[in-house]
């Protein structure tokens, strides 16, 4: 199922952070991703249109009860043929930076207060499957500001 257009997804929680595209257990060298988590419905909705959702699985350590976990939609970043924009605000009214693949990688540790992301989809056919993965069209990311940021006009 194409996907067409782009996804616009505001005040989001994202995790495993991979920015500087760090080789590890779950990454190659050199690809940048972050996951969006989202709520169940709106996974459904998104799942449903071909995205790449990933669900939590089942474990005998977490009682289904107290269990938090959330699907998440994996998301690539990339500065090829097709540029993200990576802006840094720090706090709610502070400067605005706009990060480059150089500079991105600071968000992996980034003290993160808000996220709003525009999501461009790549519909993709390999051996009869088929789907949507997402890449960062657009990334607004606003940091806590500490508390002598203002003090030294940084």
């Amino acid at each position: 199922m194409a996907t067409n257009g782009t996804m616009n997804l505001e005040d989001v929680r994202i995790g495993f952070r991979n920015f500087s595209g760090a080789e590890g257990q779950y990454n190659k060298a050199g690809d940048r991703n972050f996951v969006v988590f989202l709520d169940e419905k709106k996974a459904k909705e998104l799942e449903a249109q071909g995205w790449n959702i990933k669900w939590p699985k089942d474990r005998d350590d977490i009682d289904s009860v107290e269990d938090t976990r959330q699907p998440y939609l994996p998301v690539s970043v990339a500065f090829g043929a097709y540029p993200a924009k990576v802006v840094l605000i720090n706090g709610d009214d502070g400067p605005a930076t706009k990060l480059d693949e150089s500079s991105v990688g600071m968000l992996d540790w980034a003290d993160i207060k808000r996220v709003d992301l525009v999501v461009r989809p790549y519909n993709w056919t390999v051996n009869g499957n088929s789907g949507v993965k997402a890449y960062t069209k657009a990334l607004y990311v606003t940091i806590n500001e500490d508390e002598f940021a203002e003090k030294y006009g940084i």
